[in-house]
């Protein structure tokens, strides 16, 4: 089944593209608050590094193959560590905002102008800051190092708590590649998330003749312009980034299951995520691409959305008004969408009240098999508690600017 994203013109790919970043990197802030809730702070920190560590190195490598920038299998360089995180939803565009430097092959430095997870967690004080730029980034950073070099490190050369307190840039790190490095290990939930339907899931080869940039094996540049992509190129970004908010969730829910109490515990906590990241997302999908506040529009957004893409992962199709999910390979993952069916609406009503609070979905089938259609109300529902909790993040209204794209030398 083609792509649901290939029915997007080349244009509005290049504006959907840096929104599906920047949606996978608000997962954490609709999970992370109910982690705090249910584990503590300290938990919390490790359900993060589990999470990230076992998902970043399948993902990014996945990237680097999709637009032909992988180096040799452990050999890859600086410039394929910087390109990899600009096309990772650990650090969407602007949000997260990496500035890169490159001295040679092996030596470069990356500082961010704007950090929008340390405004969206500075407000919660210093050892929350700790939390996320210390335990956290530390073990992370070089796990998606791994996938391209063993051999590399990232360190700090300054970061947050920020002294003084509105310290600029926000912080700043070294990556070096050095033979003499101890070799990074991927951490445990590596090996139990690259064994996922996911991790392995084959999507179309970008199109060589399509007009416009099929792959990113040009120079690194400071910003990438989504708009000098092909649309093939466009549509297999889309796909991927997808899957990488997947494969976070997938590791995300190992990560919970080894702290939850039981099933029901899990449940909660996995179904309270998931609605709190679909109402966001599909506010922002919404937005961008001006898609009309009816029911038809509620649909086109669930189509669009990573709840239910990529169509290799997620069986879903839509036809005369009707949305119909089968089971697919999500579901053998325990993935988003076997959170939702007939009995469990919670997450698609998220979604569609997102377009206008007063529609609303009715379900039928089974959990695994199921029709739904998007019906209008006479009064419009409360925004629900989890999706009020992920727009605590700044990134629920941040807006993207233009920006020049121009090439790093060298320095």
């Amino acid at each position: 089944m083609p792509s649901r994203y290939a029915d997007l013109t080349r244009e509005e790919l290049a504006v959907l593209v840096p929104e599906l970043l920047l949606i996978g990197q608000l997962i954490d802030r609709s999970g992370m608050a109910w982690c705090i809730s249910a584990f503590g702070r300290e938990e919390m920190a490790q359900i993060a590094i589990e999470e990230w560590a076992g998902s970043s190195p399948i993902y990014t490598r996945r990237m680097q193959q999709a637009l032909g920038y992988a180096g040799p299998p452990g050999k890859g360089d600086i410039i394929t560590i910087f390109k990899g995180l600009q096309l990772d939803i650990g650090a969407p565009p602007q949000f997260m905002d990496f500035r890169y430097t490159v001295h040679d092959r092996w030596r470069g430095e990356f500082h961010l102008d704007h950090c929008g997870a340390l405004m969206d967690v500075e407000p919660m004080g210093p050892e929350y800051v700790r939390s996320m730029c210390h335990d956290i980034e530390d073990p992370t950073f070089d796990a998606t190092a791994v996938a391209t070099n063993p051999k590399a490190q990232v360190r700090p050369i300054h970061r947050p708590p920020r002294m003084p307190a509105d310290r600029n840039p926000h912080c700043a790190w070294t990556v070096i590649i050095d033979e003499s490095y101890p070799p990074v290990e991927p951490l445990p939930p590596y090996f139990v998330i690259e064994r996922t339907r996911a991790a392995s899931t084959e999507l179309d080869p970008i199109d060589p003749a399509d007009d416009g940039q099929a792959d990113y094996t040009g120079p690194l540049v400071d910003d990438l312009d989504f708009a000098a992509f092909s649309h093939s190129a466009l549509v297999r970004v889309a796909d991927e980034v997808c899957l990488q908010m997947h494969l976070l969730n997938l590791s995300f829910v190992i990560a919970v299951e080894q702290r939850a109490a039981d099933q029901e515990q899990l449940r909660d906590i996995c179904r309270k995520q998931l609605v709190g990241i679909a109402g966001i997302a599909a506010e922002r999908i919404h937005r961008a691409l001006g898609l009309p506040t009816d029911a038809a529009g509620a649909r086109r957004v669930l189509e669009l959305h990573p709840l239910l893409n990529p169509t290799a992962y997620v069986d879903a199709s839509s036809a005369d008004g009707v949305l119909r999910v089968a089971a697919s390979p999500a579901h053998e993952d325990g993935a988003w969408v076997a959170l939702c069916g007939p009995d469990a609406t919670t997450p698609l009503q998220a979604v569609v009240r997102a377009v206008d609070p007063r529609l609303d979905v009715e379900v039928t089938g089974s959990d695994r098999d199921w029709s739904l259609r998007v019906v209008e109300r006479a009064e419009p529902a409360p925004e629900a508690g989890e999706v009020a909790v992920t727009r605590f993040s700044t990134g629920a209204s941040f807006a993207f600017e233009p920006r020049r794209s121009l090439p790093i030398t060298p320095v």
